[in-house]
C-alpha cells in the first residue's frame, strides 16, 4: 500500500530554533510516540526502531534512516528511511521533505510532505483507516514539537522543565476509534445535507 502524507503546522518560535530541532534525531524522537532512537552513525545516518500497536495486533520495527539533503539556506531537510517488522514480514519505506518557512508574527511554519509505502498485515485496516491515523499521529507530534519549542527565550522567565516522555508503543487503537468514528461523522454529514437539499426542493 502506497500513499502521500502532506501536513503542515505553525510553532511560536524562530526559524533557527524549530530548524535546529528538526534535523536532531535525538530530539524529534521524543514526539514520537513509540519511538526509540538505537544509534546515531553520523550526522547524517541513524538506526531507529517504534512500537505500534492497532487493536488486537502489537507490531515493531527496526530500521534506517538517512537525511539525503539538509539545505541550511532554504531550512529544508530530505530524508529516506525503510524499516522491518520484527518477527514478521512486514516493511516500510518512506521518503519526507520537511520545510521550515518563517511567519511575519515572528514564528514559523512546517510542512511536511512524505510518500509511504507498507507491506505487511497491517495493510488489512485499509488505506482509509491508515491514513486518518496518520493524520491523529502527526498532531500528536506537533503539539509535542510546540510544546518543546513554544518557550521563552534566554534572558527572560525559565521554561518548566519538560520530562521526555517513556518511549511506549503507538496507541493506535484509540486512534483508530476517533479515526472510525470522523468518517462515520463525514458520511452522516454529506448524507444530511443531500436530504435538507431534497427537502427544500
Amino acid at each position: 500500500m502506497a500513499f502521500k502524507i502532506e501536513e503542515r503546522f505553525e510553532v511560536q518560535a524562530p526559524v533557527e530554533r524549530v530548524w535546529k530541532y528538526l534535523i536532531d534525531p535525538q530530539s524529534v524522537v521524543q514526539c514520537l510516540p513509540g519511538a526509540e532512537l538505537l544509534e546515531q552513525q553520523d550526522e547524517h545516518n541513524f538506526l531507529g526502531a517504534i512500537k505500534v500497536k492497532v487493536g488486537p495486533l502489537a507490531m515493531s520495527y527496526k530500521g534506517r534512516a538517512k537525511f539525503t539533503e539538509v539545505n541550511e539556506e532554504t531550512h529544508q531537510v530530505r530524508m529516506v528511511g525503510d524499516a522491518r517488522e520484527v518477527g514478521g514480514s512486514g516493511s516500510t519505506k518512506v521518503s519526507m521533505l520537511s520545510t521550515v518557512t518563517p511567519l511575519a508574527n515572528g514564528g514559523s511554519e512546517v510542512s511536511v510532505n512524505a510518500d509511504v509505502e507498507l507491506v505487511g498485515k497491517i495493510v488489512q485496516f485499509g488505506r482509509g483507516m491508515i491514513e486518518e491515523v496518520s493524520r491523529q499521529m502527526f498532531r500528536q507530534f506537533s503539539t509535542c514539537v510546540r510544546q518543546r519549542l513554544e518557550v521563552p527565550i534566554e534572558g527572560s522567565q525559565p521554561a518548566e522543565t519538560v520530562t521526555p516522555p517513556e518511549t511506549k508503543p503507538v496507541a493506535a487503537a484509540p486512534l483508530a476509534f476517533r479515526a472510525l468514528w470522523a468518517i462515520i461523522a463525514r458520511f452522516f454529514r454529506r448524507l444530511f445535507g443531500k436530504n435538507e437539499s431534497i427537502n427544500n426542493k
